[in-house]
């Protein structure tokens, strides 16, 4: 992953009802959800939720496919791991990060 990645990925999960989104795909795991399944159980209009789906499926973070009449979104667990990689790639300069209390971290 690279820095406009990132940012890209970043950028798209800043807003509540994305990061909601993005977060019900990753727990439904690779079998993923229909559209009026995610609406339903966020209780978001179903136009709202196209709008972040195409936010999240241009970041990279989710996957959309056709199987029938429905359409299937799941999260992109390989760019969300990367993603985490990236974030803590050099985290306490490359030593243990063992911290059981964030509040303490000198990192």
């Amino acid at each position: 992953m690279n820095e406009d990645q990132a940012i890209s990925a970043l950028g798209a999960l800043a807003h509540a009802q994305r990061l909601r989104v993005f977060r019900a795909l990753v727990v439904a795991g690779p079998d993923g959800l229909t559209p009026s399944v995610l609406a339903e159980r966020l209780d978001v209009a179903r136009n709202t939720l196209s709008f972040h789906l195409k936010e999240l499926a241009h970041a990279g973070l989710v996957t959309v496919e056709q199987q029938g009449r429905n359409l299937i979104y799941r999260a992109e667990y390989r760019l969300m791991n990367g993603l985490i990689g990236y974030l803590t790639e050099h985290c306490c300069e490359g030593g243990a990060c063992e911290v059981s209390d964030v509040s303490r971290c000198d990192c």
